[in-house]
């Protein structure tokens, strides 16, 4: 990932708005690589040139006998990195075991997911994941007293379908430490709701859910640092400085259009009336500041951009009121979408 892209994602607060996408946008165009001329010259040797010795073909190649076995440590057993990979009834996901938090959760929902009410969450309870090692795991204990919420990456109000799929959203792998109140309990819970209310457009709609560990510039050095505070004790939990979502909003038809939004917000009080739009970022920004990728095998042409297809705004709903109906009201579509 470039400077330029780490310094405005990076930048990304409650305070940051639109003018930080069009920054990311301007420095990807100004990346473009000088055009490398394809054209070569031959020169022809002369009577007092040696003759250019021709390649040894390569199955006539000596053979290097290397006197050491790099690979051998493999028979002790294979280092790593490793994602847990742990698919459940409403969620997939890609377990860090370094961070102690998911690399991603995938979900997908329907009008018919949502508007199936055959769950109660207070029969849920958060519970450690025992199918990611012990050293690994990531624990109740580690949340109490920390200041942070346990933040569900999938929430629970989308798997309301089946109450095993909803206490499946309780799983600590689809947990991050999240700031409550401001974040968690607010501006989020309403990104959430737009991602539901989407269904009122889209048959079908995948959202990737993760958290991102970005850089800060030191503003007495210049310097960017990578700095985040790690819960628990001993200390075992990292807790992210933003998070993402990639959204695919499907038209339902086979090979049909997909709508993709991509969002970053940091992991901070924001006010609700700040505009969703100011987060929205470019897809390769994300994939850049994750190392994840996202929508490799969707070809171009079949990608829109979502917020060209409806108004990407935040409808700020009570908790009773999102719950009583969660497909909720239609985000607006844009004329001629």
């Amino acid at each position: 990932m470039s400077k330029t892209t780490l310094a405005i994602i990076a930048g990304f607060s409650a305070a940051a708005g639109s003018a930080a996408t069009a920054a990311i946008l301007a420095s990807r165009s100004q990346r473009n690589d000088q055009p490398t001329s394809t054209t070569s010259t031959l020169s022809t040797p002369t009577s007092t040139s040696p003759p250019v010795p021709a390649p040894i073909p390569a199955p006539f190649r000596k053979e290097i006998q290397p006197p050491v076995n790099p690979t051998g440590i493999f028979q002790y057993g294979f280092p790593g990195p490793v994602s847990d990979l742990r698919p459940t009834l409403s969620t997939t996901s890609s377990f860090d075991r370094r961070t102690r938090n998911p690399a991603w959760v995938a979900e997908h929902i329907t009008p018919s997911s949502l508007n199936a009410n055959n769950a109660d969450r207070r029969h849920s309870i958060f519970v450690e994941d025992e199918t990611i090692p012990e050293k690994f795991r990531a624990r109740l204990h580690d949340y109490f007293r920390s200041g942070y919420d346990r933040g569900h990456q999938v929430p629970a109000a989308d798997a309301k379908w089946s109450q095993d799929a909803l206490n499946q959203t309780f799983l600590l792998t689809n947990m991050c430490p999240q700031v409550g109140d401001g974040f968690n309990r607010d501006y989020w819970a309403h990104f959430e709701d737009f991602c539901r209310r989407l269904t009122n457009h889209y048959p079908s709609v995948r959202v990737v859910t993760g958290p991102l560990y970005l850089p800060r510039r030191d503003p007495e050095d210049g310097k960017w640092r990578v700095n985040y505070e790690v819960i628990g004790s001993p200390p075992n939990v990292a807790v992210p400085t933003h998070f993402y979502k990639v959204i695919f909003a499907e038209d339902g038809k086979t090979g049909g259009d997909v709508s993709l939004g991509a969002f970053v917000l940091p992991n901070a009080r924001i006010d609700n009336e700040k505009p969703l739009k100011s987060f929205e970022v470019p897809i390769e920004a994300i994939e850049r500041a994750s190392g994840l990728e996202f929508a490799s095998k969707l070809p171009v042409q079949r990608r829109k951009r979502l917020c060209e297809e409806v108004t990407c705004s935040l409808l700020v709903r009570d908790y009773a009121d999102r719950h009583k109906n969660l497909i909720g009201t239609a985000p607006l579509k844009k004329v001629g979408a």
